[in-house]
């Protein structure tokens, strides 16, 4: 694929659409592209999974077409609909003019001109920008049923409308697969794609992400926003703070025109971060400032 010929072309590319990537994470991308085959990522919520289709699509100058899964999504919905009322309205206006051929009307009614195309249809068209890619979101959120359709779907890059027949991609899309783990993915449809775990990054890194997204953010303030949400990670949470929440929390504090963290600007901030109040709770206080005093600790010079 033209501009990723490389594993450093890859993360390059990413880098220049904010998304900062490290090798692993950039060599499994380039082989999905390079192979043709689904890519599919696992990780907690908030690390970065969903961003990087966004970040491909961009930087390959691609359309992204995201299908948000959830509990009930079922085949029809994420490949098409007919449009029911235009239907009815062509109905009525035919029986107003004197009606049709039976045959005529049935096969007006049932084209393209009344189709509702969803995601995955969309994604099987043709495209002047080339195939594109076609984020499958939350999959965790589905059930097994739907993973079956997807899995035969995915394989041919071909979908069956009864009243059209079979729509083969001319190009097969792009296909990121994504999934919070609140339960397992048969492994059927794992065997398909390429697969990856997206973990919280380093410190490092994280930094190197945090710069790319908030760049107004001074390096002290940076650091210190870092260091303090990878010690909560190490706390007992119900919900531990992903990369978003990194980046929500220093944009907030850089609207509050904070410099330096403090308890009270932890106390007043910790919406942004952390979000159930059980969580929020067990860090006010006094725990807030026992983790804040190590944080700034861990980061005086030696």
């Amino acid at each position: 694929m033209a501009g990723v010929e490389t594993i450093d072309a890859v993360q390059e590319m990413l880098a220049a659409e904010g998304y900062v990537c490290d090798r692993a994470l950039g060599t499994v991308v380039f082989l999905a592209l390079r192979l043709g085959r689904p890519l599919f990522l696992e990780g907690e919520a908030g690390v970065g999974k969903t961003e990087i289709a966004k970040a491909l699509a961009a930087g390959l100058n691609r359309r992204l077409i995201r299908l948000q899964c959830y509990e009930g999504l079922d085949a029809a919905t994420a490949v098409y609909e007919w449009n029911f009322p235009a239907q009815m309205v062509a109905i009525r206006t035919a029986e107003a003019a004197g009606g049709a051929e039976r045959a005529e009307l049935q096969a007006e009614l049932f084209s393209d001109a009344y189709l509702i195309e969803r995601p995955l249809l969309e994604a099987m068209r043709p495209d002047e920008h080339g195939a594109p890619v076609l984020l499958i979101d939350e999959l965790d959120r589905t059930d097994e049923p739907f993973e079956a359709f997807l899995l035969e779907a995915l394989s041919d890059f071909q979908v069956t409308i009864p009243e059209l027949g079979t729509i083969k991609a001319p190009e097969p899309p792009v296909v990121i697969l994504t999934s919070n783990r609140t339960r397992e993915v048969h492994d059927a449809l794992k065997r398909r794609c390429l697969y990856h775990w997206v973990d919280y990054p380093e410190f490092d890194r994280e930094m190197e992400i945090l710069a790319a997204r908030a760049p107004e953010a001074a390096e002290a303030l940076s650091r210190e926003v870092v260091a303090f949400v990878q010690q909560l990670r190490t706390e007992d949470l119900f919900k531990k703070p992903g990369v978003a929440e990194t980046i929500d929390w220093a944009k907030c504090l850089l609207a509050l025109d904070v410099i330096t963290l403090s308890p009270e600007v932890i106390a007043d901030t910790l919406g942004a971060i952390l979000k159930y109040q059980d969580d929020i709770r067990k860090l006010q206080g006094s725990e807030a400032k026992r983790i804040l005093d190590r944080v700034k600790s861990s980061l005086e010079p030696a």
